[in-house]
C-alpha cells in the first residue's frame, strides 16, 4: 500500500473548532496574549487590567490554601418538583449541566484554609445553568453557614449567579429568605461573613446573601445588580448612567465596600478574617514584644 493511500480520507489537522486555542484576546482592549501566559495573570489582562471569567476550579485553586479543601455535600441533587418544562425539562437541563461540570449544584462548599486560617468556602459555578439559585444551592450554604457557627470560623461565600433558578420557581425564591435567616444567626454569633462578588452577579443572588456580607468586596469591572439594563430602563421610563451597574460605579455610590484585584483577593480576604476573628500575626506579635521590652 501507498504512503499516501494509508491516510487517504483521513483528517491529519484537527478542524478549526476542535483545535485547542492557545492564544486569548481581550474584550476590552483586544489584546492577544497567549494562554499560558494570561493563566499565570489569574486571567486578567496585562494591558488593561480586565478581568475576565473564570471557572470554579480556578478560583478555588486562586483562595484556597494547596490542598486544604474539604469538601461538603456534594451528593445533594436537585429534584423536579413541578415536573417543569420550556424548550426543555428542567431535568434534562440538570442533567446536562451535571455532563458539563461533573457536578450536582451550582455551587461547591466545604472548608478550606485560607493562608492558614480555617474558613467555610462557598463558590457558584457560572458554568452550571448560569450559577443559578435553586433548593440544593440553598440548603449548601445554610449548612455551611452553620458549619461555621459550630466551629467558630467566618465564611466566605464567592457569587457568580443569574439570580434565582426560575424552573423551581417559588421553592427557589424561598432559598434568598432561607440564606438571609440563617445569615442572622452568624451575626448573633459574632462571626464574620465576607461576601465576593464577581462578573455576574444578578437577581435574586444579589437581593438577598450576596448584599449581607460584613465586608462585601467586587471584582474590578463586574456586573452587579437585579434586574437587566433593559428592564430598568423601560420600568423608569428614563436614560440610565454608563456603567451604573459595574462595581467601579456601585464603590462610588457606597454600595459596596471595596474593590479588589484578583491577585490580591487572597491575602485581602485573609487580613479581614484575622481582623475579625482577633487572630494575632506572628508580625503583630512580634511588635507587640518589642513595644513590651520598651516599656520594661
Amino acid at each position: 500500500m501507498k504512503f499516501t493511500e494509508l491516510f487517504k480520507g483521513r483528517r491529519t489537522q484537527p478542524a478549526p473548532a476542535e483545535a485547542p486555542s492557545h492564544w486569548v484576546k481581550c474584550e476590552i482592549c483586544g489584546a492577544l496574549m497567549y494562554k499560558k501566559e494570561i493563566m499565570l495573570q489569574h486571567y486578567v489582562c496585562p494591558k488593561c487590567g480586565f478581568h475576565m471569567r473564570i471557572s470554579l476550579t480556578e478560583r478555588l485553586t486562586l483562595l484556597a490554601d494547596k490542598d486544604s479543601f474539604m469538601p461538603f455535600d456534594e451528593n445533594l441533587c436537585a429534584i423536579d418538583p413541578l415536573k417543569f418544562v420550556d424548550k426543555k425539562s428542567y431535568k434534562k437541563r440538570i442533567e446536562e449541566a451535571h455532563a458539563k461540570t461533573g457536578r450536582n449544584s451550582a455551587v461547591i462548599a466545604g472548608e478550606c484554609a485560607i493562608d492558614g486560617i480555617e474558613t467555610q468556602l462557598v463558590i457558584f459555578d457560572f458554568g452550571f445553568m448560569g450559577g443559578s439559585l435553586g433548593s440544593v444551592e440553598g440548603e449548601m450554604i445554610v449548612r455551611a453557614v452553620n458549619r461555621a457557627i459550630k466551629k467558630k470560623q467566618g465564611i466566605v461565600i464567592v457569587s457568580a449567579s443569574g439570580g434565582a433558578r426560575m424552573q423551581e420557581s417559588t421553592f427557589s425564591l424561598m432559598q434568598m429568605a432561607k440564606t438571609s435567616a440563617v445569615l442572622t444567626k452568624l451575626s448573633k454569633a459574632k462571626l464574620p461573613y465576607i461576601s465576593i462578588l464577581t462578573d455576574p452577579t444578578m437577581g435574586g443572588v444579589s437581593a438577598s446573601f450576596a448584599w449581607l456580607g460584613d465586608v462585601i468586596i467586587a471584582e474590578p469591572g463586574a456586573l452587579i445588580g437585579f434586574a437587566g439594563q433593559r428592564v430598568i430602563k423601560q420600568t423608569i421610563g428614563s436614560e440610565l448612567p454608563e456603567g451604573f451597574q459595574r462595581s467601579e460605579f456601585l464603590l462610588e455610590h457606597g454600595l459596596i465596600d471595596m474593590i479588589v484585584k484578583r491577585s490580591e483577593l487572597k491575602h485581602t480576604i485573609a487580613d479581614l478574617l484575622r481582623y475579625f476573628l482577633d487572630i494575632k500575626t506572628d508580625l503583630s506579635e512580634t511588635v507587640h514584644d518589642k513595644k513590651s521590652n520598651i516599656k520594661a
